[in-house]
């Protein structure tokens, strides 16, 4: 397992942290990886959604879009 060292960090968001592990039991070392882990699946779903964005910006406007339920049984009946 690797370690982090963070210099720099505020007083008060340790306490926070610390606060919120001892509300979960956790120590402060778990709390703050699992913020981490999640701020990094929230960007990381941010960045999909963004993507998913972009090609739905693609897809022209008031043109009637094939189901794709309809695409798979036509593939499949060939």
């Amino acid at each position: 397992m690797s370690v982090i060292n963070l210099r720099g960090v505020d007083d008060a968001l340790v306490e926070e942290i610390s606060r919120l592990a001892e509300a979960n039991r956790h120590s402060l070392e778990q709390r703050a990886v699992s913020l981490i882990r999640d701020g990094l699946r929230t960007q990381v779903r941010r960045e999909l959604v963004d993507k998913l964005d972009r090609i739905a910006a693609m897809t022209p406007k008031g043109v009637k879009q094939t189901d794709s339920v309809d695409l798979l049984r036509e593939d499949r009946d060939r």
